[in-house]
Protein backbone atom coordinates (compact mmCIF):
# COMPACT_ATOMS: atom_id res chain seq x y z
CA UNK A 1 0.00 0.00 0.00
CA UNK A 2 1.24 3.19 -1.04
CA UNK A 3 1.01 6.65 0.98
CA UNK A 4 -0.12 9.28 -1.71
CA UNK A 5 1.86 12.68 -1.70
CA UNK A 6 -0.71 14.50 -0.15
CA UNK A 7 -1.11 12.44 2.64
CA UNK A 8 2.48 12.77 3.55
CA UNK A 9 3.46 15.24 6.13
CA UNK A 10 6.05 17.95 5.39
CA UNK A 11 8.36 19.02 8.29
CA UNK A 12 9.39 22.64 8.08
CA UNK A 13 13.32 22.56 7.43
CA UNK A 14 13.48 25.09 9.55
CA UNK A 15 12.44 23.68 12.55
CA UNK A 16 14.54 20.02 11.49
CA UNK A 17 17.77 22.07 11.69
CA UNK A 18 17.51 23.14 14.82
CA UNK A 19 15.98 20.09 16.01
CA UNK A 20 19.23 18.92 15.19
CA UNK A 21 21.75 21.52 16.23
CA UNK A 22 19.62 21.55 19.41
CA UNK A 23 20.00 17.56 19.70
CA UNK A 24 23.76 17.44 18.91
CA UNK A 25 24.38 20.43 21.53
CA UNK A 26 22.62 18.30 23.57
CA UNK A 27 24.51 15.24 22.88
CA UNK A 28 27.74 17.10 23.30
CA UNK A 29 26.99 18.12 27.23
CA UNK A 30 25.83 14.79 28.35
CA UNK A 31 29.08 13.48 27.77
CA UNK A 32 30.62 16.23 28.96
CA UNK A 33 28.97 15.80 32.19
CA UNK A 34 29.76 11.94 31.72
CA UNK A 35 33.43 12.44 31.23
CA UNK A 36 33.37 15.15 34.32
CA UNK A 37 32.00 12.55 36.49
CA UNK A 38 34.48 10.29 35.46
CA UNK A 39 37.31 12.57 36.59
CA UNK A 40 35.97 12.28 40.07
CA UNK A 41 37.64 8.81 40.77
CA UNK A 42 41.27 9.86 41.18
CA UNK A 43 42.57 6.81 38.85
CA UNK A 44 41.45 8.90 35.93
CA UNK A 45 45.39 10.81 35.89
CA UNK A 46 46.81 7.34 36.33
CA UNK A 47 44.61 6.11 32.93
CA UNK A 48 45.51 9.56 31.34
CA UNK A 49 49.73 8.66 31.91
CA UNK A 50 48.61 5.03 30.51
CA UNK A 51 47.25 6.28 27.66
CA UNK A 52 49.83 8.71 26.68
CA UNK A 53 52.65 5.76 27.66
CA UNK A 54 50.53 3.31 25.12
CA UNK A 55 49.86 5.91 22.60
CA UNK A 56 53.58 6.77 23.06
CA UNK A 57 53.35 10.19 23.41
CA UNK A 58 55.83 11.96 25.85
CA UNK A 59 54.82 12.44 28.89
CA UNK A 60 56.93 15.68 29.56
CA UNK A 61 55.38 17.53 26.63
CA UNK A 62 54.00 20.67 27.89
CA UNK A 63 50.04 19.92 26.81
CA UNK A 64 50.05 16.90 28.83
CA UNK A 65 51.81 18.41 31.58
CA UNK A 66 49.16 20.74 31.60
CA UNK A 67 46.35 18.56 31.17
CA UNK A 68 47.75 16.55 34.07
CA UNK A 69 48.13 19.53 36.54
CA UNK A 70 44.48 20.69 35.39
CA UNK A 71 42.97 16.89 35.96
CA UNK A 72 44.38 16.91 39.76
CA UNK A 73 43.65 20.83 40.51
CA UNK A 74 40.32 20.22 39.74
CA UNK A 75 38.33 19.82 42.89
CA UNK A 76 35.38 17.68 43.65
CA UNK A 77 33.23 20.03 44.03
CA UNK A 78 34.07 21.79 40.98
CA UNK A 79 33.60 18.27 38.46
CA UNK A 80 30.33 17.77 40.48
CA UNK A 81 29.18 22.02 39.51
CA UNK A 82 30.15 21.22 36.21
CA UNK A 83 28.61 17.91 35.58
CA UNK A 84 25.59 18.72 37.09
CA UNK A 85 25.12 21.83 34.88
CA UNK A 86 26.31 19.88 31.63
CA UNK A 87 23.63 17.02 32.82
CA UNK A 88 20.66 20.21 33.32
CA UNK A 89 21.57 21.87 29.85
CA UNK A 90 21.62 18.68 27.70
CA UNK A 91 18.29 17.54 29.48
CA UNK A 92 17.07 21.66 28.06
CA UNK A 93 18.41 20.94 25.09
CA UNK A 94 17.78 17.96 24.19
CA UNK A 95 13.87 18.21 25.32
CA UNK A 96 13.98 21.33 22.78
CA UNK A 97 15.35 19.12 20.01
CA UNK A 98 12.85 16.40 20.54
CA UNK A 99 10.08 18.83 20.72
CA UNK A 100 10.95 20.86 17.32
CA UNK A 101 11.48 17.32 16.01
CA UNK A 102 7.72 16.52 16.44
CA UNK A 103 6.77 19.86 16.03
CA UNK A 104 5.22 20.81 18.85
CA UNK A 105 4.25 24.33 19.47
CA UNK A 106 5.56 24.55 23.27
CA UNK A 107 8.73 23.35 22.14
CA UNK A 108 8.90 26.52 19.94
CA UNK A 109 8.01 28.74 22.96
CA UNK A 110 10.75 27.04 24.76
CA UNK A 111 13.56 27.06 22.51
CA UNK A 112 12.61 30.93 21.60
CA UNK A 113 12.62 31.88 25.26
CA UNK A 114 15.44 30.10 26.19
CA UNK A 115 17.43 30.87 23.13
CA UNK A 116 16.60 34.29 23.43
CA UNK A 117 17.48 34.81 27.44
CA UNK A 118 21.12 33.82 25.70
CA UNK A 119 21.64 36.41 23.53
CA UNK A 120 22.60 39.69 26.21
CA UNK A 121 25.39 37.02 28.02
CA UNK A 122 26.71 36.46 24.34
CA UNK A 123 26.19 39.82 23.38
CA UNK A 124 28.55 40.68 26.51
CA UNK A 125 30.74 38.01 26.24
CA UNK A 126 31.87 39.76 22.64
CA UNK A 127 32.12 42.76 24.04
CA UNK A 128 35.14 41.59 26.47
CA UNK A 129 36.69 39.51 23.49
CA UNK A 130 35.86 38.84 19.74
CA UNK A 131 36.61 35.14 18.76
CA UNK A 132 35.93 33.71 15.85
CA UNK A 133 33.68 30.95 18.17
CA UNK A 134 31.77 33.55 19.83
CA UNK A 135 30.31 35.42 16.89
CA UNK A 136 29.42 32.32 15.18
CA UNK A 137 27.30 30.89 18.17
CA UNK A 138 25.88 34.80 18.31
CA UNK A 139 24.95 34.81 14.70
CA UNK A 140 23.71 31.46 15.13
CA UNK A 141 21.87 31.54 17.83
CA UNK A 142 20.22 35.24 16.41
CA UNK A 143 18.94 33.58 13.31
CA UNK A 144 17.28 30.64 15.70
CA UNK A 145 15.51 33.14 17.42
CA UNK A 146 14.45 35.31 14.54
CA UNK A 147 13.68 32.64 12.47
CA UNK A 148 11.44 31.19 15.54
CA UNK A 149 9.69 34.37 16.15
CA UNK A 150 9.01 34.81 12.46
CA UNK A 151 7.26 31.15 12.84
CA UNK A 152 5.10 32.04 15.97
CA UNK A 153 4.50 35.33 14.69
CA UNK A 154 2.52 33.39 11.15
CA UNK A 155 1.31 30.82 13.62
CA UNK A 156 -0.71 33.73 15.71
CA UNK A 157 -1.76 35.40 12.47
CA UNK A 158 -3.28 31.97 11.23
CA UNK A 159 -4.86 31.75 13.90
CA UNK A 160 -6.49 34.98 13.98
CA UNK A 161 -7.63 34.36 10.91
CA UNK A 162 -9.26 31.41 11.36
CA UNK A 163 -10.59 32.99 14.52
CA UNK A 164 -12.57 35.86 12.47
CA UNK A 165 -13.20 33.24 9.59
CA UNK A 166 -15.61 31.16 11.96
CA UNK A 167 -17.41 34.14 13.40
CA UNK A 168 -17.97 35.77 10.18
CA UNK A 169 -19.18 32.92 7.64
CA UNK A 170 -20.11 33.86 4.37
CA UNK A 171 -22.84 32.20 2.47
CA UNK A 172 -22.77 31.84 -1.43
CA UNK A 173 -25.47 34.28 -1.28
CA UNK A 174 -23.96 36.93 0.13
CA UNK A 175 -25.76 36.97 3.44
CA UNK A 176 -23.30 36.44 6.42
CA UNK A 177 -24.07 34.05 9.66
CA UNK A 178 -22.23 35.11 12.51
CA UNK A 179 -22.14 32.89 16.08
CA UNK A 180 -24.73 30.37 14.16
CA UNK A 181 -27.53 32.91 13.69
CA UNK A 182 -28.30 34.18 10.07
CA UNK A 183 -28.48 37.92 9.27
CA UNK A 184 -27.27 39.80 6.65
CA UNK A 185 -24.09 41.47 6.70
CA UNK A 186 -24.08 45.26 7.91
CA UNK A 187 -20.36 45.44 8.04
CA UNK A 188 -17.15 43.59 6.14
CA UNK A 189 -15.74 40.85 7.40
CA UNK A 190 -12.73 41.68 9.93
CA UNK A 191 -9.16 40.71 8.15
Amino acid sequence: MTVSSTARRHHDPGFLAIAILKLVKGALLLLLGIGTLSLLDKSVMAHVADWAHTTQIDLHSRILQKLLIKLGMARNRDLVLISGTSFFFAALLLTEGVGLLFEKVWAEYLTFVITGSFLPIEVYELTRRVTTPRVAVLTLNALVVAYLALRLQQRAMAKRRARAASIWRIDRDGTCAENGGRRERTSPPPS
